[in-house]
């Protein structure tokens, strides 16, 4: 798994956020558009992208994108 397509595939999930202010450092969670449906979407995209289970409680854990890549990296 690769960071920057991480970062990549993270940003798809939203539809109104310049994809330009999404980085590795980016705490997602402050996004305007975040929301627990936007999270939901972040658990079935980290599922079917990477084969990986995600719970709200680990995504609500980490604070940058970055963060919660390492998260799965580490599944």
């Amino acid at each position: 798994m690769d960071l920057k397509e991480f970062i990549e595939n993270f940003a798809q999930q939203f539809d109104e956020t310049d994809t330009s202010v999404i980085g590795a450092d980016t705490y997602f969670q402050e996004l305007e558009e975040w929301s627990s449906l936007t999270a939901m979407a972040i658990i079935a995209f980290v599922k079917t992208e990477y084969g990986k289970s995600i719970t709200g409680k680990e995504i609500r854990s980490c604070k940058t994108i970055e963060d919660l890549f390492n998260l799965i990296d580490a599944k």
